[in-house]
């Protein structure tokens, strides 16, 4: 990511934050209705599951310039969802849903230039966490776990 697009993600979602919690119902609706299926790794409380949505894209955003703060935390979430049952196939359906997430919180202002922008994003994190569940993977097969 440049310098440029990390400005661009930091000003839209600035925007998307003025109304997070219906951006999140978004993002949720829209994964769910790409992927039924995924509904049922989310058991937990789903007004619970919005907030840490809201929290690690806050997070990520904040750090984008600081990858030694972004990584580890990245790679961490993805060795946990292992644990959930995720699969790199749910990863492009995510990335999907997100994306129109931004588009449809901000509407106009979802320019070519913010989409791209928001790929980079995404493809950072699809990617960091995919590595890491991999890694984690790995450690268990070669622990005998």
């Amino acid at each position: 990511m440049n310098v440029e697009q990390i400005g661009l993600v930091q000003a839209s979602f600035a925007q998307v934050t003025l109304i997070a919690d219906q951006a999140a119902d978004l993002f949720y609706a829209r994964l769910f209705q790409l992927d039924p299926t995924l509904r049922g790794m989310f058991k937990n409380d789903m007004a619970e599951q919005r907030q840490k949505l809201i929290a690690m894209l806050t997070f990520t955003v904040n750090n984008l310039t600081q990858p030694e703060e972004l990584l580890p935390a990245i790679q961490a979430l993805g060795r946990r969802h292992v644990g959930y049952g995720v699969k790199n196939r749910h990863y492009e359906t995510l990335g999907a849903a997100l994306l129109w997430t931004f588009e449809k919180a901000l509407g106009e202002e979802y320019t070519p230039e913010v989409k791209a922008a928001w790929a980079a994003v995404y493809s950072l994190l699809a990617t960091t966490t995919q590595q890491a569940a991999a890694e984690g993977l790995s450690s268990a097969t070669d622990s005998g776990q």
